[in-house]
């Protein structure tokens, strides 16, 4: 097994003066796959998401990135109670439903990711060891926590979520040596930005339809 990760943590080449590592480049690849299905709204999102998890947290674990090493924890923990969510979702409605989280929903999420993150940054700061960033791990920990959750329930706002978390994480990712999680940031940013504007347009699909029915069924009461 220690084999295995030496191997994902080995150098697979250099590009504009920076060592891409194999974790660095499978992981992130995965993740772009996982975010490309997220938005076609497709079930293998999950299965490939976990899979990316799983590499990335080699990846981090072995560069002593604790928060980083945390945020993938949460992607396959979140990975598979997701795919139950979309699941049973596809069950009751026939397809993956998507819309706006209300305002009270933003709130608690809002709430609940601030108070986690001083909690989380608090506690990696009375133990060291556990991070190199304590803010920026702890940020990225929850971040992604609050982000996964959103796009089990699938509210769009998840999309702004995961591009707030790349914000910090990229940066921290080239400054201890993950420059592949630098260079497809760019990547990264035109799905997120592609996958809003689907997922936004569906929610607008999804409400002008549920008005439409409303007079239909006040009328059928009527007669």
């Amino acid at each position: 097994m220690s084999s295995l990760v030496n191997d994902l943590n080995s150098t697979a080449f250099s590009l504009f003066g920076q060592q891409i590592k194999w974790s660095d480049m499978v992981g992130n690849l995965l993740g772009l796959g996982a975010l490309a299905l997220g938005w076609r709204r497709s079930m293998l999102t999950w299965p490939v998401q976990l899979l990316s998890g799983v590499v990335l947290f080699a990846a981090f674990a072995a560069g002593h990135l604790s928060g980083s090493a945390g945020k993938q924890l949460i992607v396959i923990a979140v990975s598979v109670w997701g795919w139950y969510q979309w699941q049973r979702g596809r069950a009751k409605a026939g397809d993956v439903t998507v819309r706006f989280a209300t305002w009270t929903e933003r709130g608690v999420l809002v709430a609940a990711t601030a108070g986690l993150t001083v909690a989380l940054a608090e506690l990696f700061q009375a133990y060291p060891w556990m991070s190199w960033s304590p803010w920026a791990d702890a940020y990225i920990f929850t971040g992604t926590l609050a982000a996964m959750y959103a796009q089990a329930r699938g509210w769009v706002e998840f999309w702004f979520a995961w591009l707030a978390v790349d914000l910090v994480g990229v940066p921290l990712n080239f400054t201890n040596g993950y420059a592949f999680s630098g260079y497809v940031y760019s990547i990264y940013f035109v799905l997120v930005i592609l996958g809003l504007r689907s997922w936004w347009l569906r929610s607008r699909m999804a409400e002008q339809a549920e008005q439409s029915e409303q007079p239909a069924l006040a009328e059928g009461a009527v007669a």
